[in-house]
């Protein structure tokens, strides 16, 4: 019989500590959490978890999976461990944090005191969690539009990148702008045991900034949707994922005013609201779910080979992914499938073509998609967006081949 535990934690870090760009001076009425669920009774339990961190990269990555793999006796390829990205939070990444300590540099933000703190924590939940396991009889599939809240970065003229419509834009110009492509669904996922919710995933594309740079660790806009719709339901656990979101963001409609955070909260929990109301509820057998994982071996850029050769070139994440992926290192990218849904468990910052060429792979099915697993490959463009430039591009640790193989990985995982 399928089974599900969940369990969520508070994961904020303690004044004093590093977030990715400042230090926490204060804490905020939301606490940042780690939502997670154990799903049993189709082969090893899987885990599925969401941070509502900036990136887990690299031995981060390797260490977090394992420690939720030995709470609930699984295989560390059955755990998906992603963020949320939003930057008043910390990343993590302690191959970082090491080579900084042997360069004799301070760790700053990529200090891992905290996290590993947690970590005995994050174990803890999510073994008791199994100690209330509930029968899953059903699952539930819906969706539904968001409105003005997501809009393509990138503004491309005469086959360029002109300056970037970021998280919060005030440029008239820029605004102005049409929407671009972006993929305008919120999907959702609903376990249930008979008439009762047990669980709910939703899963949405875009940079979740309203404003940031406050050195208060706060869940942005998408944490406080998730939070309207956890009172709304408050018997099921709604664990939300950010989708491939590398070049969306909410920069049409939102100036950075404090403000602005709320209201595009409540615009997210809107499309989450109407997708739980959408939704088309079937049963759900253990012969009906099965976990897939496939490895990538994404190609690093040139330009950051040659960044790396710098003897003024310190550690950061994407240059000791792109150590451990020449070093032979794969990255994994994975498919979990309920009845008549996949989701998709990739890597980095894609671009949100690879989440619409999903979904048009197989418009049969209910395909979802969560990004930001592994953080080390950050940016990952289109095959055409290298040759159009841009912040995006001029950040990514790959190139252009990159889009063949993740095209070819998700139809593979999709099959």
């Amino acid at each position: 019989m399928l089974k599900i535990s969940t369990f969520d934690i508070n994961v904020t870090p303690p004044i004093g500590s590093c977030l990715a760009y400042d230090k926490v001076v204060a804490t905020w009425d939301m606490s940042l959490r780690a939502k997670g669920l154990v799903l049993t009774g189709a082969g090893d339990p899987i885990v599925l978890c969401a941070f509502d961190w900036i990136g887990i990269a690299n031995e981060s990555q390797d260490v977090f999976k394992k420690t939720l793999a030995d709470a609930v006796h699984t295989d560390p390829a059955r755990v998906a461990v992603h963020t949320l990205h939003q930057h008043d939070a910390p990343r993590c990444d302690f191959s970082v944090e090491k080579e900084l300590k042997k360069l004799g540099k301070a760790p700053e933000q990529y200090d891992g005191s905290f996290a590993r703190e947690l970590l005995p924590r994050l174990a803890k939940a999510a073994a008791d969690s199994l100690n209330g396991l509930r029968p899953i009889s059903h699952l539930s599939i819906g969706k539904a539009p968001v409105f003005e809240v997501a809009s393509n970065r990138r503004i491309i003229k005469n086959g360029k990148a002109l300056n970037m419509r970021a998280s919060s834009c005030k440029d008239p110009l820029l605004v102005n702008e049409p929407e671009g492509l972006i993929d305008p669904d919120v999907t959702l996922l609903g376990f249930w045991d008979g008439e009762n919710p047990v669980a709910v995933m939703t899963f949405y594309a875009t940079h979740p900034q309203s404003y940031y740079r406050t050195g208060i660790p706060n869940p942005d806009f998408p944490g406080i949707a998730r939070f309207n719709r956890q009172m709304a339901i408050p018997d099921a656990l709604h664990i939300h994922f950010n989708g491939a979101s590398g070049n969306i963001a909410a920069g049409k409609y939102n100036d950075g005013a404090p403000e602005k955070r709320m209201i595009l909260a409540r615009r997210l929990a809107d499309g989450m609201t109407r997708a739980w109301k959408n939704s088309t509820k079937m049963p759900l057998t253990d012969s009906e779910v099965s976990w897939k994982t496939e490895s990538i071996k994404l190609p690093v850029s040139e330009k950051l080979l040659q960044q790396m050769k710098s003897k003024d070139a310190l550690p950061n994440s994407v240059a000791l992914w792109a150590k451990r992926t020449l070093a032979g290192k794969t990255t994994d990218a994975a498919c979990l499938t309920l009845g008549k849904a996949k989701v998709l468990f990739m890597p980095g910052e894609l671009f949100v073509e690879y989440q619409l060429a999903a979904k048009a792979f197989r418009p049969d099915l209910a395909v979802s998609m969560a990004a930001y697993g592994e953080y080390g490959p950050s940016y990952v463009g289109t095959k055409e967006a290298y040759n159009q430039g841009g912040y995006e591009i001029e950040s990514s640790p790959v190139n252009g081949e990159a889009e063949a193989i993740l095209m070819n990985t998700i139809q593979k995982l999709l099959n």
